[in-house]
């Protein structure tokens, strides 16, 4: 049976969308669940917020734009940036032209950044729980 017996532990997902290796798409993509890209995506690629969706870029797939998805595998090009809310592996073929925002990061002998790498903080999990504390200062709950 075909993928019988190769799941790589409990990281290991079933792929719901594939951008093909001779695809071009155009446009911003908005997605949940798992997302792999072999082929050219000239917009920017949007997790559902609060999903632990998961974006695979093979070394034949290239971003022209954002990136926003909880955990990022990378083996092609972006040129734009990373936030990546959980995690983020950065294979041998990887390269990234713009910042990188993570949590945890994977780098593998190779692998080009060409950016900033911004640690905790300013990853956007933070970026939008910081929002919601700014948005709930301004209006007040009264509790009693």
């Amino acid at each position: 049976m075909l993928g019988h017996g190769k799941k790589e532990g409990a990281e290991a997902a079933a792929i719901n969308t594939v951008i093909g290796q001779q695809s071009r798409v155009e446009g911003d993509i908005h997605f949940s669940g798992s997302l792999q890209i072999d082929g050219a995506i000239k917009g920017n690629i949007i997790a559902e917020e609060g999903s632990s969706s998961v974006l695979t870029v093979s070394e034949h797939g290239s971003i022209e734009g954002n990136v926003q998805v909880a955990a990022v595998i990378l083996n092609g090009t972006v040129n734009g940036d990373i936030r990546s809310g959980e995690r983020i592996e950065l294979a041998s073929k990887a390269k990234v032209n713009g910042d990188v925002y993570y949590h945890l990061i994977e780098m593998a002998m190779g692998a080009e950044v060409n950016g900033s790498l911004i640690h905790g903080e300013q990853s956007p999990s933070s970026v939008l729980a910081f929002g919601r504390d700014a948005a709930a200062a301004e209006n007040p709950k009264s509790n009693t």
